[in-house]
């Protein structure tokens, strides 16, 4: 029982997040899943991905009725994530957790670092 508690606030605080700063699945599933669940990084990262499914859709439907999406831009970005994440997929299978927990935590500090330092108001 404890652990669909921690899913539970781990699901909410990612879709808080992803809803004010689009991030929650990979930001904050993966770390959680993998330090409050014991999920192995490729086991967490496939759960984020599948719980950012119908995260996206509730939060696409309500700034979709806001007029705050570009769709141009949402359709291509869609069409080039489609393509790779197909591939992706595979990468990640092939890769160790601790390389995949390393990339990870490099990819999150330089977004981090450039969003913190590098972002025009």
């Amino acid at each position: 029982m404890t652990w669909l508690l921690t899913a539970l606030a781990i699901g909410a605080c990612a879709g808080l997040l992803g809803a004010l700063c689009g991030v929650g699945g990979g930001i904050v599933m993966v770390p959680a899943f993998v330090m409050l669940l014991g999920l192995s990084q490729k086991h967490a990262v496939a759960t984020s991905l599948a719980v950012i499914v119908p995260m996206a859709v509730v939060s696409s439907l309500r700034y979709a009725q806001s007029g705050l999406i570009d769709w141009r831009i949402a359709a291509a970005a869609a069409t080039g994530s489609i393509i790779t994440a197909y591939f992706g997929t595979e990468v990640m299978k092939s890769m160790s957790n601790l390389a995949l927990t390393r990339l990870f935590g490099a990819v999150v500090i330089l977004f981090g670092i450039k969003m913190l330092f590098f972002t025009k108001a």
